[in-house]
Protein backbone atom coordinates (compact mmCIF):
# COMPACT_ATOMS: atom_id res chain seq x y z
CA UNK A 1 0.00 0.00 0.00
CA UNK A 2 1.08 3.66 -0.87
CA UNK A 3 0.83 6.94 0.98
CA UNK A 4 1.39 10.33 -0.85
CA UNK A 5 2.70 13.41 0.17
CA UNK A 6 2.14 17.19 -2.24
CA UNK A 7 3.64 20.01 -1.55
CA UNK A 8 2.22 22.98 -2.80
CA UNK A 9 4.63 25.41 -3.52
CA UNK A 10 3.99 29.12 -4.54
CA UNK A 11 5.63 28.03 -7.85
CA UNK A 12 5.92 24.31 -8.05
CA UNK A 13 3.86 21.68 -6.69
CA UNK A 14 5.34 18.26 -6.09
CA UNK A 15 4.30 14.90 -5.22
CA UNK A 16 5.41 11.46 -3.68
CA UNK A 17 4.12 8.11 -3.67
CA UNK A 18 5.84 6.09 -0.82
CA UNK A 19 5.46 2.58 0.04
CA UNK A 20 7.32 0.52 2.46
CA UNK A 21 10.29 0.15 0.24
CA UNK A 22 10.49 3.76 -0.09
CA UNK A 23 10.11 6.61 -2.63
CA UNK A 24 8.16 4.75 -5.86
CA UNK A 25 7.29 7.80 -7.93
CA UNK A 26 7.28 11.34 -7.63
CA UNK A 27 6.74 14.50 -10.00
CA UNK A 28 6.75 18.12 -10.57
CA UNK A 29 4.89 20.55 -12.23
CA UNK A 30 4.27 24.56 -12.05
CA UNK A 31 1.56 25.38 -9.39
CA UNK A 32 0.51 28.23 -11.69
CA UNK A 33 -2.63 30.58 -10.68
CA UNK A 34 -4.66 27.73 -9.90
CA UNK A 35 -3.58 25.76 -6.89
CA UNK A 36 -5.93 23.22 -6.13
CA UNK A 37 -6.32 22.00 -9.94
CA UNK A 38 -2.42 22.18 -10.17
CA UNK A 39 -2.49 19.69 -7.10
CA UNK A 40 -5.16 17.56 -8.36
CA UNK A 41 -4.05 16.99 -11.84
CA UNK A 42 -0.33 16.38 -10.75
CA UNK A 43 -1.77 13.63 -8.09
CA UNK A 44 -4.12 12.02 -10.92
CA UNK A 45 -0.77 12.08 -13.29
CA UNK A 46 1.21 10.22 -10.69
CA UNK A 47 -1.35 7.80 -9.80
CA UNK A 48 -1.51 7.32 -13.57
CA UNK A 49 2.43 7.05 -14.24
CA UNK A 50 2.01 4.37 -11.37
CA UNK A 51 -0.47 2.16 -12.43
CA UNK A 52 -2.46 3.04 -9.00
CA UNK A 53 -6.24 3.82 -8.54
CA UNK A 54 -6.76 6.36 -5.39
CA UNK A 55 -7.82 3.17 -3.55
CA UNK A 56 -4.43 1.96 -3.40
CA UNK A 57 -3.50 5.43 -1.11
CA UNK A 58 -4.05 4.62 2.25
CA UNK A 59 -3.59 8.47 3.24
CA UNK A 60 -2.54 11.86 1.69
CA UNK A 61 -1.21 14.79 3.11
CA UNK A 62 -0.73 17.83 1.81
CA UNK A 63 1.75 21.04 2.81
CA UNK A 64 2.85 23.54 1.62
CA UNK A 65 1.30 27.45 0.97
CA UNK A 66 -1.49 25.92 -0.37
CA UNK A 67 -2.06 22.79 1.57
CA UNK A 68 -5.37 24.13 2.39
CA UNK A 69 -7.33 24.24 -0.88
CA UNK A 70 -6.94 20.50 -1.24
CA UNK A 71 -9.98 19.12 -0.47
CA UNK A 72 -8.86 15.32 -1.37
CA UNK A 73 -5.99 15.42 1.00
CA UNK A 74 -6.63 13.64 4.47
CA UNK A 75 -4.98 15.83 6.48
CA UNK A 76 -2.05 18.43 6.75
CA UNK A 77 1.35 19.72 7.80
CA UNK A 78 3.13 22.77 7.94
CA UNK A 79 6.09 23.04 5.59
CA UNK A 80 8.20 22.65 8.62
CA UNK A 81 7.68 20.32 9.76
CA UNK A 82 7.81 17.79 6.35
CA UNK A 83 10.88 19.30 5.41
CA UNK A 84 12.43 18.50 8.26
CA UNK A 85 11.25 15.08 8.27
CA UNK A 86 12.02 14.44 4.74
CA UNK A 87 15.19 16.04 4.51
CA UNK A 88 16.32 13.17 7.80
CA UNK A 89 15.18 10.72 5.79
CA UNK A 90 17.23 11.93 3.02
CA UNK A 91 20.25 12.70 4.89
CA UNK A 92 19.93 10.48 8.02
CA UNK A 93 23.22 12.35 9.42
CA UNK A 94 22.48 15.50 9.21
CA UNK A 95 21.20 17.80 12.01
CA UNK A 96 20.57 21.18 10.30
CA UNK A 97 18.53 21.81 6.82
CA UNK A 98 18.59 24.73 4.68
CA UNK A 99 15.87 25.05 2.50
CA UNK A 100 16.01 27.32 -0.40
CA UNK A 101 12.88 27.58 -2.52
CA UNK A 102 10.75 28.98 -5.10
CA UNK A 103 9.57 32.17 -2.93
CA UNK A 104 11.33 31.59 0.64
CA UNK A 105 14.12 30.17 2.19
CA UNK A 106 14.58 28.08 5.61
CA UNK A 107 17.12 26.78 7.87
CA UNK A 108 15.68 24.14 10.23
CA UNK A 109 17.81 22.54 12.99
CA UNK A 110 16.28 18.81 13.61
CA UNK A 111 16.13 15.82 16.17
CA UNK A 112 17.74 12.44 15.21
CA UNK A 113 14.14 11.59 14.48
CA UNK A 114 13.26 14.46 12.15
CA UNK A 115 11.30 16.18 14.74
CA UNK A 116 11.83 20.70 14.52
CA UNK A 117 13.84 21.59 17.26
CA UNK A 118 13.65 25.59 15.88
CA UNK A 119 13.89 27.18 12.72
CA UNK A 120 14.34 30.52 10.94
CA UNK A 121 12.65 31.48 8.34
CA UNK A 122 12.57 34.08 5.61
CA UNK A 123 9.38 34.35 3.58
CA UNK A 124 8.53 38.35 3.41
CA UNK A 125 10.30 38.66 0.18
CA UNK A 126 11.63 36.46 -2.60
CA UNK A 127 15.81 37.96 -1.60
CA UNK A 128 18.02 34.53 -2.08
CA UNK A 129 15.49 32.59 -3.43
CA UNK A 130 14.63 30.84 -6.98
CA UNK A 131 12.73 33.48 -8.01
CA UNK A 132 15.87 35.80 -6.87
CA UNK A 133 18.22 33.45 -9.41
CA UNK A 134 15.47 33.45 -12.51
CA UNK A 135 15.20 37.32 -12.19
CA UNK A 136 18.84 37.79 -12.14
CA UNK A 137 19.76 34.79 -14.66
CA UNK A 138 17.50 36.82 -17.06
CA UNK A 139 19.30 40.29 -16.76
CA UNK A 140 22.76 38.27 -17.12
CA UNK A 141 21.00 36.61 -20.46
CA UNK A 142 21.64 32.84 -19.04
CA UNK A 143 19.52 30.36 -18.21
CA UNK A 144 18.80 30.03 -14.73
CA UNK A 145 20.21 26.14 -15.07
CA UNK A 146 23.72 27.84 -16.46
CA UNK A 147 24.19 29.78 -13.65
CA UNK A 148 25.29 27.25 -11.33
CA UNK A 149 28.39 26.66 -12.98
CA UNK A 150 28.78 30.45 -13.99
CA UNK A 151 31.68 32.01 -12.43
CA UNK A 152 32.77 29.31 -9.61
CA UNK A 153 36.69 30.53 -10.00
CA UNK A 154 36.11 33.91 -10.38
CA UNK A 155 36.31 36.79 -8.31
CA UNK A 156 32.85 38.12 -7.09
CA UNK A 157 31.63 41.05 -7.53
CA UNK A 158 30.09 42.85 -5.25
CA UNK A 159 26.32 42.22 -4.80
CA UNK A 160 25.11 44.79 -1.86
CA UNK A 161 21.48 44.45 -2.35
CA UNK A 162 19.55 41.37 -1.78
CA UNK A 163 16.03 42.98 -2.73
CA UNK A 164 15.23 41.69 -6.43
CA UNK A 165 14.55 44.65 -7.99
CA UNK A 166 17.53 46.27 -6.52
CA UNK A 167 19.89 43.81 -7.51
CA UNK A 168 18.54 43.16 -11.01
CA UNK A 169 19.69 47.42 -11.19
CA UNK A 170 23.06 46.34 -9.90
CA UNK A 171 23.51 43.89 -12.33
CA UNK A 172 22.45 45.28 -15.17
CA UNK A 173 24.68 48.32 -13.71
CA UNK A 174 27.85 46.10 -13.95
CA UNK A 175 26.76 44.65 -17.19
CA UNK A 176 26.77 48.77 -18.63
CA UNK A 177 30.39 48.80 -16.34
CA UNK A 178 31.85 45.74 -18.52
CA UNK A 179 32.24 43.52 -15.64
CA UNK A 180 32.29 39.93 -16.66
CA UNK A 181 29.26 37.87 -16.11
CA UNK A 182 31.51 35.07 -14.34
CA UNK A 183 32.04 37.83 -11.85
CA UNK A 184 28.74 38.96 -10.97
CA UNK A 185 27.05 35.57 -11.11
CA UNK A 186 30.09 34.66 -8.31
CA UNK A 187 29.03 37.62 -6.45
CA UNK A 188 25.28 36.55 -6.78
CA UNK A 189 26.45 33.59 -4.89
CA UNK A 190 28.89 34.78 -2.05
CA UNK A 191 25.06 37.20 -1.25
CA UNK A 192 22.75 34.34 -1.18
CA UNK A 193 25.67 32.30 0.80
CA UNK A 194 26.45 35.32 3.23
CA UNK A 195 22.29 35.17 3.52
CA UNK A 196 21.93 31.76 4.57
CA UNK A 197 24.88 31.62 6.47
CA UNK A 198 23.58 34.26 8.60
CA UNK A 199 20.75 32.32 9.46
CA UNK A 200 22.42 28.83 9.89
CA UNK A 201 24.82 30.63 12.35
CA UNK A 202 21.43 31.96 14.25
CA UNK A 203 20.81 28.48 15.00
CA UNK A 204 23.79 26.78 15.86
CA UNK A 205 25.39 22.80 14.41
CA UNK A 206 27.82 20.74 14.68
CA UNK A 207 31.14 21.42 13.63
CA UNK A 208 32.00 19.14 10.44
CA UNK A 209 29.09 17.45 10.16
CA UNK A 210 27.02 17.53 6.85
CA UNK A 211 23.80 20.04 6.83
CA UNK A 212 21.42 18.18 4.41
CA UNK A 213 20.97 21.29 1.47
CA UNK A 214 17.13 20.91 -0.45
CA UNK A 215 14.89 22.70 -2.46
CA UNK A 216 15.53 23.71 -5.90
CA UNK A 217 18.66 25.82 -5.18
CA UNK A 218 20.24 23.44 -3.93
CA UNK A 219 21.04 22.08 -7.64
CA UNK A 220 23.23 25.37 -8.34
CA UNK A 221 26.67 24.29 -7.45
CA UNK A 222 27.63 27.56 -7.46
CA UNK A 223 25.21 28.38 -4.25
CA UNK A 224 26.27 24.72 -2.62
CA UNK A 225 30.49 26.08 -2.54
CA UNK A 226 29.85 29.52 -1.47
CA UNK A 227 27.70 28.05 1.64
CA UNK A 228 30.30 25.48 2.54
CA UNK A 229 33.48 27.56 2.78
CA UNK A 230 31.27 29.96 4.52
CA UNK A 231 30.07 27.52 6.94
CA UNK A 232 33.22 25.29 7.15
CA UNK A 233 30.98 21.73 6.77
CA UNK A 234 29.94 20.09 3.97
CA UNK A 235 26.27 20.82 2.66
CA UNK A 236 24.63 17.30 0.82
CA UNK A 237 22.18 18.17 -1.42
CA UNK A 238 20.63 14.27 -2.40
CA UNK A 239 18.89 13.90 -5.82
CA UNK A 240 15.30 14.45 -4.62
CA UNK A 241 16.27 17.52 -2.92
CA UNK A 242 13.47 19.32 -4.49
CA UNK A 243 10.83 17.13 -2.93
CA UNK A 244 12.04 17.14 0.25
CA UNK A 245 8.54 18.65 1.61
CA UNK A 246 6.34 15.81 -0.42
CA UNK A 247 8.99 13.20 0.95
CA UNK A 248 8.19 14.19 4.57
CA UNK A 249 4.24 14.56 3.94
CA UNK A 250 4.30 11.10 2.49
CA UNK A 251 6.06 9.64 5.78
CA UNK A 252 3.93 11.64 7.64
CA UNK A 253 1.22 9.92 6.27
CA UNK A 254 2.56 6.35 6.84
CA UNK A 255 3.48 7.08 10.30
CA UNK A 256 -0.58 8.11 11.36
CA UNK A 257 -1.60 6.05 14.13
CA UNK A 258 -4.83 3.36 13.49
CA UNK A 259 -8.26 5.09 13.92
CA UNK A 260 -6.41 8.97 13.71
CA UNK A 261 -9.19 11.00 11.81
CA UNK A 262 -9.16 11.43 8.23
CA UNK A 263 -9.68 15.24 7.95
CA UNK A 264 -9.22 18.76 10.38
CA UNK A 265 -5.72 18.16 11.51
CA UNK A 266 -3.11 20.88 10.77
CA UNK A 267 0.07 19.79 11.80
Amino acid sequence: MFTAGIDVGSVATKVVLLNENGVSYYLERPTGWNPRQASHEAYQELLHRARLDEAAVTAVVATGYGRIVLSFADWTATEITCHARGARYLVPEASLVIDIGGQDSKVIRIAPNGRVLDFVMNDKCAAGTGRFLTVLATALGVEVGELGALGREAEPAAINSMCTVFAESEVVGLLAEGVPKEQIARGLHEAIARRLASMAKRLGYAPGAPIAFTGGVARNPGVRQALEKRLGVPLVAPELCQFSGALGAALLARERPPGRPATGHRG
